[in-house]
């Protein structure tokens, strides 16, 4: 699992890639944890190289649209792919994020 975090035009956007399980979600959040309190700039997390999402990785995801929607920021889902937008349809996740 490979993450990162950067800001680009005035939004973070969070890169995700390989297989984010349990083993990973440690690691990933210690990255991510900045979006927790995102100061009011949208988020975008591209997950157009995630193949795989456990649900420790969807409670990352979780913490982080609480953590923005708290100081207005705005969060965006990228390149989800189909078997992982089927894990959001499963959990009911799918209607809480939004996708692009």
């Amino acid at each position: 699992m490979n993450a990162k975090l950067e800001e680009i035009d005035g939004k973070y956007v969070a890169t995700l890639v390989g297989e984010l399980d349990t083993a990973a979600a440690v690691e990933v959040e210690e990255i991510l944890k900045p979006l927790y309190t995102s100061d009011g700039k949208d988020v975008v997390i591209d997950c157009t190289d995630l193949e795989y999402i456990a649900s420790s990785g969807l409670r990352i995801l979780i913490s982080i649209l609480k953590g923005a929607k708290a100081t207005g920021s705005h969060v965006v889902m990228r390149g989800v792919n189909d078997d992982i937008k089927n894990v959001f349809k499963l959990t009911g996740f799918i209607s809480i994020f939004e996708f692009e």
